[in-house]
């Protein structure tokens, strides 16, 4: 019997399915006190029990973003608040290969705020 987080990742489409699955792995690899579960319908990820990102896709452009929980408490030229009070999102192009020095700096400078 599949999990539901595991659900998610089976019912989503590929090359999407990879691109979350892969941005799954490189939040979890930050920090071993981060977790992951379905909340939202969306892949959570959590700090010692505490919100901390989670995973979605937008639903205009079709492309993946991690949104930032304490994003609004972060200074970084590749998140962005839009109408978002305390959450930030960093966009992934999925024609690209992913920035994952990127992706892990915005991730570690959120860690400072746990």
């Amino acid at each position: 019997m599949l999990k539901s987080l595991d659900n998610f990742y089976v019912k989503t489409e590929e090359p999407l399915r990879s691109t979350l699955m892969a941005l799954s792995d490189i939040i979890l690899s930050q920090n071993e006190k981060l977790s992951s579960s379905l909340k939202y319908g969306m892949p959570f990820f959590s700090y010692n029990k505490k919100m901390f990102c989670y995973l979605w896709v937008d639903k205009k452009t079709k492309e993946p973003y991690i949104g930032v929980v304490e994003g609004n408490k972060i200074n970084h030229p590749s998140l962005e608040q839009g109408n978002r009070k305390r959450m930030k999102i960093f966009r992934i192009d999925s024609q690209k290969d992913l920035p994952i020095d990127e992706i892990s700096e915005v991730l570690q400078l959120a860690l400072l705020h746990y």
